[in-house]
């Protein structure tokens, strides 16, 4: 039975694999920004959002390479990662963390849409709602700092 129209979205079980290895890659950089912006948060209550978001893509990053090693055999590696880009000001980081968050919903949803149902596909899921859950989070942030 043929589907009636091809979602825009639409991405095979091979580009799953190969998303959620480059959604892996960036794990270092990720890390020091996020250190950075949690330096530069100026309460401590602002420091512990950021800290509880870098602490849920931690645990993303963990279940990427895990449903990778499960899914292929293989381990991601890390090797030849893009540079790390210092922020400039906190705001700057707020806007580069929401815009982060953002982009990552968008390169998670292919993920999802290639994988089998089942618990990789849920997982997926369920790591694409807390990104929307962090963009949230830092909008809210953005908002706060604006004035």
């Amino acid at each position: 039975m043929r589907m009636p129209f091809s979602p825009v979205w639409n991405t095979n079980y091979d580009s799953s694999l190969q998303g959620i290895k480059e959604a892996v890659q960036g794990e270092r950089n990720d890390e020091l920004f996020y250190d950075e912006l949690i330096k530069l948060a100026p309460s401590r209550e602002q420091a512990e959002i950021i800290v509880n978001i870098r602490n849920d893509e931690r645990g993303h990053n963990k279940m990427f390479r895990e449903m990778y090693r499960a899914l292929t055999g293989q381990e991601i590696t890390t090797e030849g990662s893009e540079l790390y880009q210092p922020i400039s000001s906190y705001r700057e980081g707020l806007q580069r963390a929401l815009q982060g968050e953002l982009g990552a919903v968008e390169k998670y949803r292919n993920i999802w849409f290639g994988l089998p149902a089942g618990i990789y596909k849920d997982t997926v899921f369920g790591v694409i709602l807390d990104e929307l859950k962090h963009a949230s989070k830092y909008n809210n942030l953005i908002t706060i700092n604006h004035q």
